[in-house]
């Protein structure tokens, strides 16, 4: 990740530093993104660019914590406005995360345009966690178990991964595919019914 130098920065420098990353991020495949134009926006030298990460695959990764951090912000407020209701607030997350772009705040704005420009690259493998496993440590005090069959946070966490990696799938598909955004919705819906319910008929037993 980023250096202590970087962090050292004034945030005004580190701030326009950032903004020109995810600019030839978001406006460029991967294998594309050029160190010298990010430091030519930024107007930095590029020997400054190794004072503060390591090589590009650094820096995105860091550019992808700032998103985690950012989801983790947008989830929490959403989970208090539904009270705690994770199946609701996973709708709610999906509508304000593939809104119109107009709609857009810049940072999802920014994620729309990588993903799009990126189709197949595997975002994860730069991530040092999985994407959900952080966001779960910042969500229990806001999150109501009490409906589950098991309220013990060890089986939340198991219903919850399940419910974010619904959520994930379907905002990915929306994101790349924006015109379909109403039958990703729908199949989010049906995906979290069958965690809310189950998928056998009342009585079945394996």
């Amino acid at each position: 990740m980023c250096t202590e130098t970087f962090l050292r920065l004034p945030e005004e420098k580190r701030r326009r530093f950032l903004d020109a990353a995810w600019e030839e991020f978001a406006g460029a495949r991967f294998t594309d993104v050029s160190i010298n134009q990010i430091v030519r926006r930024a107007g930095i030298p590029r020997g400054s660019f190794y004072q503060y990460f390591a090589d590009k695959e650094d820096l995105f990764a860091y550019l992808l914590e700032e998103v985690r951090n950012h989801v983790k912000e947008e989830y929490r407020r959403v989970l208090k406005a539904n009270g705690g209701d994770i199946f609701q607030a996973q709708l709610d997350c999906f509508d304000r995360m593939t809104a119109q772009e107009s709609s857009l705040d810049p940072m999802m704005e920014r994620c729309v345009s990588f993903i799009r420009n990126n189709q197949g690259v595997d975002i994860q493998k730069f991530l040092p966690t999985r994407p959900g496993q952080r966001l779960l440590d910042g969500i229990w005090d806001l999150t109501d178990l009490s409906g589950l069959r098991d309220p013990s946070p060890e089986y939340g966490r198991v219903v919850f991964c399940l419910l974010m990696a619904a959520l994930g799938s379907a905002c990915m598909d929306a994101m790349l595919c924006p015109e379909e955004r109403t039958l990703h919705r729908e199949e989010l819906a049906a995906k979290l019914e069958i965690v809310k319910y189950g998928s056998l008929r009342t009585g079945e037993t394996s």
